[in-house]
C-alpha cells in the first residue's frame, strides 16, 4: 500500500496574496513532509498525523496551539481529536487552556487512560499528572489577536461566523489524515476555536464524526470550518458513510460540502483519504491552505 499524507491549515476568508497565507502554505508543506517522512520508514499513521499537526499547531499563521483566537475573557482555550481507523480508538480534548500541542494531549488520553475524552480543567489535571508540557498564555498569543480581542470587547452583532467571510480572516482549525504501509488509516484535527467565542464553547473539532473520523473500512477525515454548522450533520462522518456507499473520497468530500450548505447553510472544508488510497478535498470558502504527498513523490500544496 502507498503511504499518503494530507494536512490542511483552515479554511477561511484567506487573503490569498497576503504574507501570513504563503506562510500557511510553507506550514501545511512542512507538516506534510514530516508526516510522509515517518510514513516511509515504515511508520504508523498515527505518528504521522501527529507529527503533522503538532508542526501545524506551531505555525503562527493558523488558529491552533500558537496563534489561536482569544474568547471574550481573553484566554485560549483549546480543542483536538485523533482517532484510529484500524481500532477505532479515540481520545480528544477540549478546553484547554495552557497547552502548546493539544494533539499531542488527546493522543494520551487515548492511550493512557479508559476514556475518550476530557475537558477543562480535568484535561489540564490530566496533562499535569503525567508530566505533560505545560506553556503560558503569552506563548500562544500571536500577532494582532490581543488587539482584535480589545476591538471586540463592545460589539455592534459581531458574529463569530464572520471570520469565514471577512475579507483577509485566517482560516480556522488544522488537521492531518494519512493511510500508512500497512493500509491503517488515521486522523487529526487542532484547534483554538472561532474569534470571540464564549469561555467554554466547544465546537466540532473534537468531536468524533464532526471535526475528524478515521475508519479503515472507509477513509480517514479532517474537517475545518464554521463548528456550529459542521457538528450539526456530522460532516467527518458522513464523508465516511459517502465512501461506504461507492463513492471516491474525492466525490465524498465535495457531496458533504454540498450537503452542508443545503441543510444548515454552512462553510467549512474537508480533507480526506480513503481505504484504497485516493485522496478528497472540498471547500465553500475562499481558499483553504494544503498539502499532500503520495508515497515518495514530491509533495503537491495549494489554496
Amino acid at each position: 500500500m502507498k503511504p499518503i499524507i494530507v494536512v490542511h491549515g483552515g479554511a477561511g476568508a484567506w487573503d490569498l496574496n497576503s504574507e501570513r497565507f504563503r506562510e500557511a502554505i510553507a506550514a501545511c508543506e512542512a507538516a506534510a513532509a514530516a508526516g510522509q517522512a515517518i510514513l516511509l520508514t515504515g511508520g504508523p499513521a498515527l505518528d504521522a498525523v501527529e507529527a503533522a499537526t503538532r508542526i501545524l499547531e506551531d505555525a503562527p499563521p493558523l488558529d491552533a496551539g500558537r496563534g489561536s483566537y482569544l474568547n471574550t475573557a481573553g484566554q485560549i482555550e483549546l480543542d483536538a481529536l485523533i482517532m484510529d481507523g484500524q481500532t477505532l480508538r479515540l481520545g480528544a480534548v477540549a478546553a484547554v487552556q495552557r497547552v502548546c500541542n493539544p494533539i499531542s494531549l488527546a493522543r494520551r488520553i487515548m492511550t493512557d487512560t479508559q476514556h475518550n475524552f476530557l475537558v477543562g480543567a480535568g484535561a489540564e489535571a490530566f496533562a499535569d499528572a503525567i508530566g505533560f508540557p505545560r506553556c503560558e498564555l503569552a506563548d500562544l498569543l500571536v500577532g494582532g489577536e490581543l488587539e482584535a480581542y480589545l476591538a471586540l470587547q463592545h460589539p455592534a452583532g459581531y458574529e463569530t461566523a464572520e471570520i469565514f467571510t471577512q475579507p483577509g480572516a485566517m482560516g480556522d482549525t488544522v488537521g492531518a489524515v494519512a493511510l500508512d504501509a500497512a493500509g491503517n488509516l488515521a486522523a487529526a484535527t487542532s484547534t483554538g476555536g472561532t474569534r470571540n467565542k464564549m469561555p467554554g464553547r466547544v465546537g466540532d473539532s473534537p468531536l468524533v464524526g464532526a471535526g475528524g473520523y478515521a475508519d479503515n473500512w472507509t477513509a480517514a477525515v479532517s474537517a475545518t470550518g464554521h463548528g456550529e454548522a459542521l457538528m450539526r450533520i456530522l460532516i467527518s462522518k458522513q464523508v465516511c458513510d459517502f465512501v461506504a456507499a461507492g463513492l471516491s473520497a474525492q466525490k465524498a468530500c465535495q457531496a458533504a460540502i454540498h450537503l452542508l450548505e443545503e441543510r444548515v447553510n454552512g462553510v467549512g472544508g474537508l480533507i480526506a483519504v480513503d481505504a484504497r488510497g485516493h485522496v478528497g478535498l472540498a471547500y465553500n470558502t475562499t481558499a483553504m491552505p494544503h498539502a499532500f504527498a503520495l508515497g515518495d513523490e514530491r509533495l503537491q500544496s495549494g489554496s
